[in-house]
C-alpha cells in the first residue's frame, strides 16, 4: 500500500517583514523543508483571509498569522512553542511593539501622522513605554535564542531599517540586537539592502 507523497510547506510572504523574518528564522534553524514564494499585497489579499504576509500552505493546513504559523513550526519540529511564561510575556511585548509600529509605517504612507491625531500618539506612546520597560530588564550576557528573542530582534531590526525608531537611548537593546546579529540565521535572513 502506498501513501500519497505530502506536498512541501509553502510559506508566503516578503523579504522585508518582521513577520516573516521570524519564521524564516525557525526554518532555517530548525531544519524544516518549505519553499518560500514572495508575496505582495495584491496576492495575499487574494489568497489569505487575513490579508496579509505571512501566511503557509501545509498541506491541507493553512495558517494566517505568524503566531500560529510558529506554533506549527514548533510542533512539527519537535520544539516546544515557549521556553516559559517570560519568554511569552517577551514575545508578546515585542509583537505589541512591531504591530503598532507597522501600523503607524502603513498609515504614514497613506497621509496619515501621528503629530495630528491622538489615537496614533497613543500607539506611538506605547512603542516608547514599552521600550523603557524593555531597556530595564537585565538582559544575561550570553544570548538565549527563543521567540521572544527572535521576535524582538527582528522587530529592533526592522525599526532601524526602516528608519522607525532611534534607538540611542536604548544601548541594552542595542547591545541585544548586536548579539542576535552573531546568529546565522539571523544574519542570513536579513531583509535586502534599502
Amino acid at each position: 500500500m502506498s501513501t500519497a507523497p505530502q506536498s512541501q510547506m509553502q510559506l508566503f510572504g516578503s523579504f522585508t517583514s518582521p513577520f516573516v523574518r521570524h519564521l524564516r528564522i525557525v526554518l532555517a534553524d530548525s531544519g524544516l523543508d518549505y519553499e518560500f514564494i514572495e508575496t505582495d499585497y495584491a496576492q495575499s489579499a487574494a489568497q489569505s483571509p487575513a490579508q496579509r504576509v505571512p501566511f503557509l500552505q501545509d498541506d491541507q493546513i493553512q495558517l494566517t498569522d505568524s503566531t500560529s504559523i510558529l506554533k506549527h513550526l514548533r510542533e512539527k519540529a519537535g520544539q516546544s512553542f515557549f521556553a516559559d511564561t517570560a519568554n511569552l510575556e517577551l514575545y508578546c511585548l515585542a509583537n505589541t511593539c512591531l504591530d503598532t509600529a507597522i501600523n503607524l509605517f502603513l498609515l504614514e504612507r497613506e497621509g496619515l501622522n501621528s503629530d495630528s491625531n491622538a489615537y496614533l500618539q497613543r500607539q506611538a506612546a506605547r512603542i516608547q513605554s514599552t521600550l523603557k520597560a524593555l531597556e530595564a530588564r537585565i538582559w544575561p550576557s550570553d544570548m538565549q535564542w527563543y521567540d521572544g528573542q527572535i521576535r524582538l530582534a527582528c522587530f529592533i531590526d526592522w525599526a532601524i531599517y526602516r528608519n522607525r525608531l532611534d534607538f540611542s537611548a536604548y544601548p541594552k537593546l542595542l547591545a541585544f540586537l548586536a548579539q542576535a546579529q552573531k546568529q546565522p540565521s539571523f544574519v542570513a535572513t536579513a531583509p535586502p539592502a534599502a
